[in-house]
């Protein structure tokens, strides 16, 4: 069965808006641009995600929350976060005037949480922080809750009219100053479908080697697929898009925190970009 781009944003979205179930943690953050092409002049309300497996429900953080608001347009960046912050609820409206391929990044401040030992060892070992639960054995505290600062850190590419595989501004590709962030080295809006991308994992600027980083692809009429990779030597993953859809991608980094409330401080990172391969290719 052949879907219209509009009609798998719409099975996407069913997806991304389905309650969490039980006691589920909520774990990766995402902006979401519907959709994720558009003209010149268009003005978008970007949403924000938060879930598991590509499927989510609306954060309902607060303004307060962001410490970062950022659109990296080809002609240069602009700072939204005054606009975007007047009221308690976040509102990210971005007017995309220019052609080109336009990033928006968004971070937030720490928020608490402290899970009995169980559940925070499973998540350490779910989320690939293998790293962390050595450093509890060493520490004795495998037993003992897990006290935990996590912050948040998106990162979102929007094209704007046409591809153009000459890109002189090369927005999508510049690192924000995120504390935690995804990079891409090509434009995914200039590549055929099976076409391999890579995405670079920074950390305060520095790249990340041996990062899990987790791949979501909702594609239209089939189930979200994922993918794990670890980072290279170089803080290098490298994958093919295989067809027509959204991606999301999410890493975390975890390292003893300095804060009296946390033993632990987290930083989750996540892309997301959408992938229409031109008919033909």
């Amino acid at each position: 069965m052949r879907y219209s781009f509009r009609t798998y944003i719409r099975l996407c979205l069913v997806g991304w808006t389905c309650l969490l179930a039980g006691t589920a943690l909520a774990h990766e953050f995402w902006l979401l641009p519907t959709p994720f092409f558009v003209a010149p002049g268009t003005s978008l309300n970007l949403r924000v995600f938060v879930g598991e497996n590509f499927s989510g429900e609306r954060w309902a953080g607060k303004s307060s929350r962001i410490t970062q608001l950022t659109h990296f347009a080809p002609t240069g960046p602009h700072d939204l976060r005054a606009a975007a912050t007047t009221a308690d609820t976040l509102h990210a409206a971005v007017t995309f005037r220019e052609p080109g391929t336009h990033l928006v990044a968004l971070a937030t401040n720490n928020a608490f949480l402290t899970l009995d030992a169980s559940k925070f060892n499973s998540y350490l070992k779910e989320e690939g922080l293998d790293y962390i639960l050595l450093e509890r054995q060493k520490r004795g505290s495998l037993n003992q809750p897990g006290r935990e600062a996590y912050r948040r850190c998106a990162t979102t590419l929007v094209q704007v009219g046409t591809p153009a595989a000459l890109d002189t501004a090369r927005a999508w590709s510049r690192p924000t100053g995120l504390p935690l962030e995804l990079v891409p080295e090509q434009n995914p809006y200039t590549l055929k479908a099976g076409a391999s991308l890579t995405v670079r994992v920074l950390a305060e600027g520095q790249p990340q080697a041996g990062q899990l980083v987790q791949i979501w692809q909702c594609s239209p009429g089939q189930p979200v697929r994922i993918s794990k990779l670890y980072s290279n030597q170089n803080g290098r993953v490298l994958f093919r898009l295989t067809g027509a859809g959204q991606y999301l991608l999410s890493t975390v980094r975890m390292v003893p925190a300095t804060l009296p409330e946390a033993d632990w401080q987290s930083t989750w990172a996540s892309l997301t970009f959408g992938f229409r391969p031109p008919a033909g290719r």
